[in-house]
């Protein structure tokens, strides 16, 4: 009986032993699995009161500033005032396509395109009651998205869908072949109108912030503190943008195994 006992004992303890091997390798070794690692920011978008009360709060502050601004705008000014927004994750809502990737994988049937062209995004907290706000104060609105023209017209109906006013042909503006970043659009618009607010989810949305760097992302910051929540207004994403391209140097063409192996190396790590 004391054999067998014996011989249970070193079988369990051979078999933690190995556990705790493979556990500790799954820990040094990256996941390739990166949309599962996105479960966490797809959550928070989607069911922290949190993130619905910084969408009113950009609005809210939106309608403050328009307000503040088209009071002390002279009345034979030239230029008519305007306002220029991104459209995904600052006035549609994505998040359940986001949420398909992390059950699904990327490499499933069901892409950027097709939920594009299905046009049933809903719309995020305070965007379409600014909008219309806007609309009565006779401030033109331009939605300036990365969303290639080809999905013009399901970008259109989904804005009209959900009570988006001034959605035509002239007011959305998507990327065209070739094109890079958003600033010949807002430029475009810039030769008729006074940009007066910019609304976005990304810094790509706002003048000066294309292709920089991590650091350099966050020193752009610092340089133009004094524009956000004045002139530029910022919308939570912690699902995708640019601020995941700078990690990988724009380049998303690496491996998952080597994204992964950058978002931990970007980590600042407490030191004891």
């Amino acid at each position: 009986m004391r054999k067998i006992s014996g011989w249970l004992v070193t079988v369990v303890l051979l078999l933690s032993l190995t556990s705790v091997k493979v556990n500790a390798d799954q820990t040094m070794s990256p996941t390739s699995n990166l949309h599962e690692q996105n479960t966490m920011s797809v959550l928070w978008f989607q069911k922290s009161a949190e993130a619905k009360a910084l969408y009113y709060q950009g609005y809210n502050l939106g309608k403050l500033r328009l307000d503040e601004i088209l009071s002390k705008r002279p009345k034979n000014k030239g230029l008519k005032p305007a306002i220029v927004l991104d459209i995904d994750e600052t006035i549609l809502d994505n998040s359940p396509h986001q949420a398909w990737y992390v059950l699904n994988g990327k490499g499933k049937p069901f892409h950027w395109s097709e939920w594009f062209n299905r046009g049933g995004a809903k719309p995020l907290p305070g965007a379409v009651e600014f909008l219309q706000y806007a609309d009565s104060k006779g401030v033109a609105i331009y939605y300036i998205s990365n969303r290639n023209e080809a999905q013009k017209e399901a970008a259109m109906k989904n804005l009209q869908n959900v009570g988006a006013p001034q959605v035509n042909g002239d007011h959305v503006l998507l990327q065209q072949p070739g094109e890079h970043g958003k600033e010949t659009r807002r430029m475009k618009v810039a030769k008729s109108h006074e940009i007066v607010l910019l609304f976005g989810d990304n810094l790509g949305d706002f003048s000066g912030f294309d292709k920089l760097s991590v650091s350099e992302r966050i020193q752009a910051v610092d340089k133009h503190k004094e524009e956000f929540g004045k002139k530029l207004i910022v919308f939570p994403n912690p699902m995708y943008g640019d601020w995941e391209g700078a990690i990988y140097n724009y380049n998303y063409r690496k491996s998952d195994e080597e994204k992964a192996m950058l978002r931990k190396k970007c980590l600042e790590i407490y030191q004891p």
